[in-house]
């Protein structure tokens, strides 16, 4: 089991009087990092997916919560998003029992946060969790050895499972998108084509650290521009992808509505499209560094609560800039490339307009940005 760095939060906010939520995509040990940690404390286990816990969580009211509850101080609730109307009930929980610690997970943002973002406002503390970041990797494994992993980290992802089960790792990840990963999107009864889904899903995982348009994805999937765009969000929402809008500000030729999609891991991406083929064989090593490099940064940026916007940068005559965060009025460029022998200039207009050098992160100092 990998130490997790969310835990901190965890022991920080235990005892707080508000709600604690951990959310994030299936499979990325949420139950495990939750049941570790409570391990030597007292408390009592709901689990969301058992319908005779279904049952008992649904509208009860004061009295019957606390006949369930007893005199526990700890009561976690696992798969939250499955139990209809969980929101009133962590919020009676939370206003009726002030010396009861709630603690709840849960896997389908897109449920979850429409069931508890009202009844919970004020009374909770959320967290997302992600697959393992390349600091838990470090941290339990050491940089050198961290290191010499990288490119199945590149090709097979984070995921613990994957990490677990060296020589595996495609039928690991095969299991893991055919029967959890999709699970949120394909019951949910705004998906009603799982194959316009999967070739959604293809064409985004070709189009990795490239803008995407709805209109060319519309006529490669064959819906319509507004079922892509709802698919798109919910995708976003179940965390299987996320979006890097464009940043402007002043130069009359940026680009400023386009987005770029990245996915959450590089070994659901690569499992989309079946192509595990060798670094050295592939023609998609910039996308998969890329992809690699944003997603470790959010992880940092999530456990470490720093708080940034997320763009990218580039002009109609084709300048750019791989990614940009906001911070406190703050800019700071960066630019990408596994070879560190690949020669980068800050674009003349980026440099001209904002004044500001970007950082060039490659295979050899990476590490300054994702730990």
């Amino acid at each position: 089991m990998y130490n997790r760095l969310i835990e901190k939060s965890l022991e920080k906010r235990l005892g707080s009087g508000k709600a604690v939520i951990i959310s994030g995509p299936r499979q990325v040990g949420k139950t495990t990092l939750i049941k570790q940690f409570l391990s030597d404390k007292p408390h009592l286990f709901f689990d969301g997916d058992d319908p005779k816990t279904r049952r008992e969580l649904t509208n009860p009211n004061t009295e019957e919560l606390r006949t369930l509850i007893g005199q526990h101080r700890i009561v976690f609730i696992d798969e939250a998003q499955r139990i209809d109307n969980i929101g009133i009930t962590m919020k009676i929980i939370t206003d009726q029992f002030k010396n009861v610690q709630l603690i709840a997970s849960g896997s389908s943002a897109f449920e979850l946060n429409n069931r508890i973002n009202e009844p919970l406002t004020g009374r909770k503390w959320e967290y997302r969790m992600f697959p393992i970041s390349f600091a838990e990797l470090e941290n339990q494994e050491g940089f050198l050895t961290a290191n010499s992993k990288l490119e199945n980290i590149l090709l097979y992802g984070m995921y613990p499972d994957v990490l677990n089960n060296p020589g595996e790792e495609r039928e690991v990840l095969s299991n893991l998108t055919e029967s959890y990963l999709f699970k949120d999107l394909l019951i949910y009864n705004g998906i009603r084509k799982a194959k316009v889904l999967e070739n959604l899903l293809r064409a985004l995982a070709f189009q990795v650290g490239s803008e995407v348009s709805l209109n060319e994805l519309s006529k490669l999937v064959g819906v319509d521009k507004n079922t892509i765009a709802s698919y798109i969000k919910l995708l976003e929402m179940c965390y299987v992808i996320f979006t890097l809008p464009s940043f402007s500000r002043n130069l009359r030729k940026e680009i400023k509505h386009n987005q770029k999609i990245y996915f959450y891991d590089n070994g659901v991406r690569n499992a989309i499209i079946q192509n595990f083929n060798p670094i050295e064989f592939r023609n998609d090593i910039g996308a998969l560094w890329e992809n690699f490099l944003i997603s470790e940064r959010m992880k940092y940026n999530s456990y470490n609560q720093t708080y940034a916007h997320r763009y990218f940068w580039r002009t109609v005559d084709q300048q750019e800039i791989d990614y940009l965060e906001e911070k406190d009025g703050e800019l700071y460029p960066f630019e990408f490339k596994y070879n560190p022998n690949k020669k980068f200039k800050t674009p003349v207009a980026f440099l001209k307009t904002y004044n500001i050098e970007a950082s060039f992160i490659t295979r050899e100092n990476f590490r300054t940005f994702v730990i």
